[in-house]
């Protein structure tokens, strides 16, 4: 009779824990959730956003636990011009398969593999991003801003994922042409 009281403890001990750890997947608000990105060259910089399409957040109470999100390529909108002043021409050139690529390409990923928690509210994440159908590891910093809201700027090589116009790295004698092969994106997440 005590071993069986024992055992029953022991088990509601176990699924007591179990459902403290229980970890959520929540979709993320894809109309409120915005990315912005900065692309540089040698005369300046410009700046946009793109739509996530779908994503996925895990979080365990405040802790964020992985995560799994798409991104809409086809949305690239330069926000630092004017339209009739050089947007469009932007905006086409960056869907055209010297950058995105998006009528074959239509589609970005970015999957959560490791995340650990700093303790501080903040995750230090290292992640598959996909782009143009290559995937390379990125790393950076996820912070969680509320039980719903999280906010990350991550720095991307796009040579790594075959975009090469204008890189310094790959072409000479591009002068005040080149442009950096990092582009940088902040996200700001809402579920």
């Amino acid at each position: 009779m005590k071993n069986l009281k024992t055992i029953a403890l022991a088990l509601i001990v176990a699924l007591g824990s179990l459902t403290a750890t229980a970890q959520t997947n929540k979709k993320i608000d894809v109309k409120k959730s915005t990315i912005t990105w900065v692309g540089k060259k040698v005369t300046g910089q410009h700046s946009g956003t793109i739509n996530f399409s779908d994503g996925t957040i895990a979080v365990n109470g405040k802790s964020i636990r992985g995560g799994s999100f798409v991104v809409d390529m086809t949305s690239i909108n330069t926000t630092d011009l004017e339209a009739g002043k050089g947007k469009e021409k932007l905006d086409g050139h960056l869907k055209a398969d010297d950058f995105f690529g998006v009528d074959k390409y239509p589609t970005a990923k970015l999957e959560i593999k490791l995340i650990s928690d700093n303790g501080d509210g903040t995750f230090n994440v290292s992640a598959n991003l996909t782009i143009k159908d290559q995937t390379n590891p990125v790393t950076f910093v996820l912070k969680s801003t509320s039980r719903s809201t999280a906010t990350a700027t991550l720095k991307v090589d796009r040579t790594k994922f075959g975009i090469k116009y204008g890189s310094g790295s790959f072409f000479d004698g591009l002068g005040d042409k080149a442009i950096s092969d990092e582009f940088e994106l902040t996200v700001n997440l809402v579920y």
